[in-house]
């Protein structure tokens, strides 16, 4: 496999790239979901609910936490994970912006 080529492309298309990966697995659109509807979270709560094993769960996490959708803290030796609600925010903006370009220009 070839070396990646990101840094020919601008940071918003990185950026929408990164965020899109994240929503391109099913896995981590339903550990988003499970987040989004806890005050806070541990990881291995997010095992018990989603089915997959800690360190499948942990990869998954890494990815989402890349993107920067996650804010997290220690409790213990575990962290404890929450949205990352600005990010959100952020990421919305950005697709909406491009959808809305990508919706003039074309007839």
């Amino acid at each position: 496999m070839g070396a990646s080529k990101v840094d020919i492309y601008s940071a918003e298309i990185n950026d929408m790239a990164t965020i899109a990966k994240v929503f391109a697995h099913p896995a981590r659109v339903a550990i988003l979901q499970y987040i989004s509807k806890q005050e806070g979270c541990i990881c291995n709560d997010i095992v018990d609910e989603i089915g997959l094993s800690q360190p499948t769960i942990s990869q998954h996490l890494k990815v989402i936490n890349e993107a920067g959708l996650l804010k997290g803290n220690f409790v213990g030796k575990s962290i404890c994970y929450c949205l990352n609600i600005n990010r959100f925010q952020e990421f919305q903006e950005l697709f909406n912006s491009f959808f809305n370009k990508t919706k003039s220009n074309c007839c």
